[in-house]
């Protein structure tokens, strides 16, 4: 049973490399999956740094909403 489900897989494979839909879809799996590692290679890379310069945007954005209130209020 092993056999034969190892030989059909081989079939549909090679039918599925033969049809240039087949092709191309591969070729974007490859893009796609060379996207993937360089987002986790950056994120695991430059992480950290990205958290903290995100805290201290959000940290001026509150400061310039407290700027705000302070001149709407008398």
């Amino acid at each position: 049973m092993k056999r034969f489900s190892k030989i059909k897989a081989i079939d549909v494979f090679r039918r599925f490399m033969k049809e240039e839909d087949g092709i191309a879809l591969s070729e974007y799996l490859v893009v796609l999956g060379l996207m993937i590692g360089g987002v986790i290679v950056a994120v695991t890379l430059f992480g950290t740094n990205l958290g903290i310069a995100w805290d201290n945007w959000a940290d001026w954005i509150v400061t310039l909403d407290d700027g705000v209130v302070a001149l709407m209020t008398p």
